[in-house]
């Protein structure tokens, strides 16, 4: 069959990626065609676009580059009326893509699947309406959608989460030591403090220099490790980089530096759910401008109490998070200082990172969600 996949940003790259694997592997005669990244190329298939053209965040970045996305959707529209698949897989990226799936369901006769759900149930909830009329599955990766869904009577397909795939495989496959690390990546004898500073330019301008400005104290002991994002260039980290605090940036290798990190600094999103399967303790960092507007939309507006995807499935704070206005350097410094220095506090940490696990479930949300979807195109078919 013939699946035309669409993902905005690295996390969905990795998502897509694994579920197409697993889509190969029952179908054999699998074609894809995306809007991707380089995982998902080197599964195989068409790269169509590449996800860093797409990825605008914020309201300016996205007004100043709104021709752009309006020529990429219109695009998107007709390659996939041209190249006629047998199914749309959205990925998460909700701006975009419903927009793709009300024009798919109004002009076509294409089956519509979500795969990651856009987050509704945060704010924004109105959508429901949109995606009942023009999503045919949903597939989601959040065990605590399945409750909010079905308030809305629309029952949705609860696969597993692929962050859990994707660091079951690393383990098992990943036997790196220590000094193999440290020796590959030219780094000093010294824990590291891992710092995640998103997947946008936006995100890594906004957070990056307060996050190394956080950690100045610590470099005595600790040696400062940046996971550089797919389609970043490194000359782009390198403006907000001082000379007062020494940071090594490494590509590539976001799993090995968390197997190896002592905490993490992270931006909220996939990543702080990552981090917690590797069960490094860590703190959320994420800078909005206007941050005490921002914080009181926060409590005002937003339907959920936390940001982290940790928090939100835990359904309880086990992480801290710095969001808007208290994402200030003395803040993050004194949980950085907590985590280093509080052994209970980091026990606790660990301790509620296995029951949120747990509440995740085992591995095989990819291979879980390839089987259900192959199984609805084939009863679609026999119709």
């Amino acid at each position: 069959m013939k699946y035309y996949l669409i993902v905005g940003e690295a996390s969905g790259d990795l998502h897509a990626s694994n579920l197409m694997r697993a889509l190969k592997e029952r179908d054999s005669q699998a074609d894809f065609r995306f809007f991707g990244g380089d995982l998902m190329k080197a599964v195989g298939g068409t790269l169509v676009k590449h996800y860093r053209d797409l990825a605008y965040m914020g309201f300016i970045p996205v007004l100043l580059h709104l021709r752009t996305i309006f020529r990429n959707m219109d695009f998107c529209k007709k390659d996939i009326v041209d190249w006629q698949p047998d199914v749309v897989i959205l990925v998460d990226y909700p701006g975009f893509n419903l927009k793709i799936a009300e024009f798919v369901k109004k002009h076509t006769d294409i089956p519509v699947y979500y795969y990651i759900s856009p987050k509704i149930w945060a704010w924004k909830e109105y959508r429901i309406k949109n995606i009942k009329r023009d999503v045919d599955e949903l597939f989601s990766i959040l065990p605590f959608e399945v409750d909010f869904f079905k308030g809305h009577q629309y029952p949705i397909h609860y696969v597993g989460n692929p962050c859990v795939d994707a660091v079951d495989a690393f383990q098992k496959t990943s036997q790196e030591t220590w000094p193999e690390f440290i020796k590959e990546n030219e780094l000093v004898d010294k824990p590291v403090i891992a710092l995640l500073a998103g997947s946008r330019k936006q995100e890594i301008k906004d957070n990056l220099p307060d996050m190394l400005e956080a950690a100045k104290p610590f470099v005595d002991k600790y040696q400062l490790v940046l996971a550089g994002a797919p389609g970043i260039e490194p000359s782009y980290y390198q403006q907000y980089i001082g000379a007062e605090v020494p940071v090594k940036i490494v590509f590539g290798q976001t799993y090995r530096l968390l197997s190896q990190a002592k905490v993490a600094l992270v931006t909220s999103g996939t990543a702080t759910l990552e981090t917690a399967l590797f069960r490094v303790p860590q703190v959320v960092c994420y800078y909005i401008a206007m941050g005490k507007v921002v914080s009181f939309l926060r409590r005002h507006i937003l339907k959920v109490k936390y940001i982290s995807l940790v928090n939100l499935v835990a359904n309880k704070e086990v992480v801290r998070e710095l969001v808007a206005d208290t994402m200030t350097v003395a803040n993050v410094r004194s949980e950085l200082d907590a985590l280093l220095n509080d052994a209970n506090y980091r026990d606790t940490m660990l301790d509620e990172y296995d029951r949120m696990i747990k509440i995740l479930g085992p591995a095989g949300a990819s291979h879980q969600a390839a089987s259900k979807m192959i199984e609805l195109l084939s009863v679609r078919r026999e119709k």
